[in-house]
């Protein structure tokens, strides 16, 4: 069988973090720099809603460090919620899926890493590292 036609869920991260539209973004940056990862699936009533990247909370918080800020502006920043800067509706595949429809998803709305849901729920997430791990092995 070619690699490409291999199901998501054999290369998926199972049971990937999670956080909720209500997260701040500071709790968020530092769940994705602890454990090393640059997207979070974000949930709301254990449904997806969305999806935050590392990029994402940079942009929103740029202006932090940007010129003159009064007090209230930065603080506003600092208790931004995730819901604000998500992306809403990700683009998403099942675990049944093929890595092709996977890769193909991923280049044709340029995004590096899909959620993988079943029944609405979050089983996992497939990211380009992950795509990429398997043409390396093949």
């Amino acid at each position: 069988m070619k690699h490409y036609q291999s199901r998501i869920q054999d290369f998926m991260t199972a049971q990937p973090l999670v956080i909720s539209p209500n997260t701040t973004l500071s709790a968020a940056y530092t769940l994705m720099f602890d454990n090393e990862i640059r997207r979070l699936p974000v949930v709301e009533a254990e449904e997806l809603v969305g999806i935050i990247t590392l990029s994402d909370i940079q942009r929103a918080i740029s202006p932090l460090f940007e010129g003159e800020l009064d007090v209230a502006t930065r603080l506003e920043l600092v208790d931004r919620k995730v819901r604000t800067v998500m992306a809403w509706e990700p683009v998403t595949v099942g675990p049944e899926d093929t890595i092709r429809e996977a890769a193909a998803l991923m280049l044709e709305n340029k995004v590096s890493g899909l959620p993988v849901v079943q029944d609405n729920h979050v089983v996992g997430i497939i990211t380009e590292s992950d795509i990429f791990k398997l043409v390396i092995d093949a």
